[in-house]
């Protein structure tokens, strides 16, 4: 197996271990954090630096998964994203062996797709996606770079969603919705139609706060 550095050492991190172990493709050789937290362990991992190791660590090892988790704002995780290409390091795809994912369907580096996902046939994940527990992506569905589908979401056929969107536990998409870049819809919240303009949305039938 090759070895991967992990880039993150909070709730999301713990969830992303979860599937690296059971996917079995790559071996954790270690877990970046705060510089405070260097010598902890995560699920038995150890904590072996910060970001600012990532130019060393990327002359050492090939493979890095960002895993530090997406509320609202991706910036973060774009970040580190920019960081590590920079230094040449590679992000894989993860996939859960619990997922399901169609053979037609396509997926950018660095995206997780965890446990009891389902992606459709000719769906399409963008670069450094969280594609959550039991979410589900139906055909032909676009989402787009740096998204949060999160735990149980619905994103129902034919539906677009824009860059750096976050869409909560239990919301849906409703078929054919385009949805723009920045969207954050809360959790539970049902999107019937377009056009929906960037901000955040939460009720059934959505309604925009911000």
């Amino acid at each position: 197996m090759e070895p991967i550095i992990l880039i993150g050492g909070g709730g999301h991190c713990i969830s992303c271990i979860d599937v690296i172990l059971a996917e079995n493709k790559f071996e954790i050789a270690g877990i970046l954090d705060l510089k405070s937290k260097k010598g902890t362990s995560i699920s038995g991992f150890k904590v072996i630096g910060s970001d600012d190791d990532i130019p060393d660590l990327c002359s050492r090892f090939r493979n890095f998964l960002i895993t530090v988790g997406q509320i609202k704002s991706p910036e973060k995780r774009i970040s580190i994203y920019n960081y590590v290409k920079k230094n040449g390091g590679n992000l894989p795809v993860i996939i859960s062996p619990d997922a399901y994912v169609s053979k037609s369907a396509q997926i950018s580096e660095g995206t997780i797709i965890m446990h009891k996902a389902l992606i459709n046939a000719n769906a399409v994940i963008g670069k450094n996606c969280i594609i959550n527990t039991g979410a589900l992506i139906e055909h032909e569905v676009v989402i787009g770079d740096f998204c949060h589908i999160s735990t149980q979401g619905v994103v129902n056929g034919q539906v677009n969603v824009g860059n750096e969107s976050f869409l909560g536990s239990n919301s849906v998409i409703a078929n054919n919705v385009t949805l723009p870049d920045k969207i954050v819809v809360a959790a539970g919240t049902c999107i019937l139609k377009s056009p929906i303009q960037t901000g955040t949305y939460i009720g059934n039938p959505a309604k925009k706060i911000i």
